[in-house]
């Protein structure tokens, strides 16, 4: 018996032979539509091939539910079409093509953003809405075929062992994303990869359950644990520092790169008060700033997420319940984040929000109508917000962000604001990442002078650090490098590509203690670097990772191949602090 059988009993009943051609050229140009689309898309064999096992998939998936190659195919193709036109979307604005995840963790953020980015995409969408659904029907009524379903059970159980096996031979690798290409087989790769990271060890690393317990300070389940006994109430009546947190845009030493030429005192920006200069080692480079911004508002490590840390933020929200933020909470603070994209970006504002940030104002909230800015509108904001709280009696916690030396660096960026610049002589790229990073140190030098003249009874403690390298530095660090090698040297987080800086100032003040700012530090470690230059007592949870940080010469998640990284979030879990999807 054929699988696929007419819908009317016999041929001669359709009104005309030339009719019935045309419904079979119909069904023809659908799938020929898909292998031109495809084909124009993938760019290796593989991929190709990838693609089209999924496109199987996908008509098989219909036709389960529909029994129509017609109807299939179309919606099968609208499908393909939408999800290439939506990773092209995405790939514009992180860089990262569409991946399985991106279906697993939908959110109202996501499409907020999407919307906020493209204000015409709601009426683009409607229109095609209006124009696919008549096709659709059209079509519908006029498939002379049927298709029975236990055959299409077999075609999607076949094309998905397909899918996964070929996943498995060759699985996609954490670069291929960033090509913006294969949108559809980097799809169904990812897809194959995620359910296998999420069967393996779930969202997060960490050791099996019920290994260890981290419980409030003082009881006797905590005692058993040999955890530091620390203060879990913190006395407000205490007068404690205003705390900044500068996130300076892909700002390090260029120094660390040989040949390279500076201004005159280059290296002293990069110094603390204490005059020593510090090493801060992220957990990206070249790009993603909130890997970054994770490290430091919760003292975790996204690499814990392993493939699925590109989504830390939006895994996270809600479901991290220590930061920085909570712990100055506890003390008195009003937490602030001055963030300079949409807050639905990658779920920012919930994420922040989860971590203790009360005051989270975002790009529109600043009336700014640019992401990119000079330092010197981002100052400006954090001042408006001391003269507004300036009555109140809470100290002040202010996390902002810096982005005037955001890439590219192949074009001048507001040049009429270095009239007086030099270049040092190197190429026009580097001299261009050296003219910002001297914008920077201008608006930097002239926001403490007006935090001295207007506030001379406050004190301030202020923490910068360069939250990743640029995407410059992986050609000048070594030279003439292969880019095997270089791959190599990221995947592998080489810490001379990882590595920034960090420095801590004072303002009226003197930061109390400076034992925890080792020479280089892991971003995660952050926090505690921040509270105890304040003079903010440790909850347990962060007491417990100054050990790990101590024991481990400041390295958080590579120490022990992981393994302190593991047990440090079983703890969190098991007390309550990180809740697992």
């Amino acid at each position: 018996m054929s699988a696929v059988a007419e819908s009317a009993p016999n041929r001669p009943s359709l009104r005309s032979a030339w009719l019935w051609r045309l419904k079979v050229a119909m069904l023809a140009a659908l799938h020929a539509g898909a292998l031109v689309l495809l084909w124009k898309t993938e760019y290796t064999l593989f991929a190709f091939g990838m693609a089209l096992v999924a496109w199987v998939f996908l008509n098989c998936l219909f036709l389960l539910a529909l029994a129509r190659p017609g109807l299939s195919a179309a919606l099968s193709l609208i499908l393909i079409a939408v999800l290439i036109t939506l990773s092209r979307f995405k790939f514009e604005i992180t860089q990262l093509t569409l991946t399985f995840l991106d279906f697993l963790l939908i959110d109202r953020d996501s499409f907020s953003f999407l919307l906020t980015i493209f204000p015409r995409l709601q009426n683009q969408i409607l229109i095609v809405a209006a124009v696919s659904i008549p096709l659709l029907l059209l079509i519908w009524r006029a498939d002379p075929f049927h298709v029975r379903r236990k055959f299409a059970a077999y075609g999607l159980a076949g094309s998905t062992v397909v899918m996964a096996a070929a996943a498995f031979v060759n699985p996609e690798q954490p670069w291929e994303p960033f090509q913006g290409v294969n949108h559809i087989s980097n799809l169904a790769r990812s897809g194959a990869v995620s359910v296998g990271r999420l069967t393996a060890t779930g969202w997060i690393e960490a050791e099996p359950r019920g290994a260890r317990a981290l419980l409030t300070s003082g009881s006797p389940a905590y005692a058993a644990t040999g955890l530091p006994q620390a203060t879990e109430t913190c006395d407000t009546t205490v007068k404690r520092p205003h705390i900044i947190m500068l996130l300076d845009e892909s700002s390090f030493d260029i120094t660390a790169a040989p040949g390279i030429k500076t201004p005159a005192n280059y290296t002293d920006y990069f110094k603390s008060v204490d005059g020593k200069q510090r090493a801060f080692v992220a957990e990206a480079t070249g790009g993603p700033t909130w890997y970054t911004e994770f490290n430091v508002l919760t003292g975790l490590s996204a690499r814990s997420f392993g493939d699925l840390k590109f989504y830390v933020t939006r895994i996270t929200a809600g479901r991290v319940g220590r930061g920085l933020p909570q712990s100055l909470q506890r003390c008195g603070y009003k937490t602030f984040s001055l963030y300079p994209s949409y807050g639905n970006f990658l779920g920012a504002r919930s994420f922040q929000k989860s971590t203790g940030v009360g005051h989270f104002m975002d790009l529109a909230d600043m009336g700014a109508a640019d992401e990119q800015l000079p330092d010197k509108f981002y100052f400006d904001q954090a001042l408006k917000i001391f003269e507004r709280e300036k009555p109140a009696q809470s100290p002040l916690f202010m996390f902002v962000y810096l982005t005037a030396n955001h890439f590219p660096w192949t074009t001048p960026y507001r040049a009429d604001l270095t009239p007086d610049w030099k270049p040092p002589g190197n190429t026009a790229e580097v001299d261009e990442y050296l003219r910002r990073q001297a914008m920077t140190v201008t608006d930097y030098g002239a926001f403490v002078e007006r935090l001295k003249r207007d506030y001379p009874d406050e004190q301030f403690l202020v923490l910068r650090f360069g939250d990743h390298q640029p995407a410059i530095s992986q050609k000048l660090l070594e030279p003439g490098i292969d880019q095997k090698a270089l791959a190599q040297r990221l995947m592998s987080a080489d810490p001379r590509y990882f590595a920034t800086y960090y420095a801590l100032d004072g303002v009226n003040y003197q930061p109390r203690n400076l034992s925890s700012a080792l020479a280089s530090l892991d971003a995660a470690y952050i926090p505690i670097v921040i509270q105890e230059a304040a003079g903010v007592p440790l909850d347990p949870s962060f007491a417990e990772q100054k050990k790990i940080m101590l024991r481990c010469n400041g390295v958080f998640y590579a120490c022990r191949d992981g393994a302190e990284a593991r047990r440090f979030n079983r703890l969190l879990i098991d007390a309550g602090l990180i809740k697992t999807p």
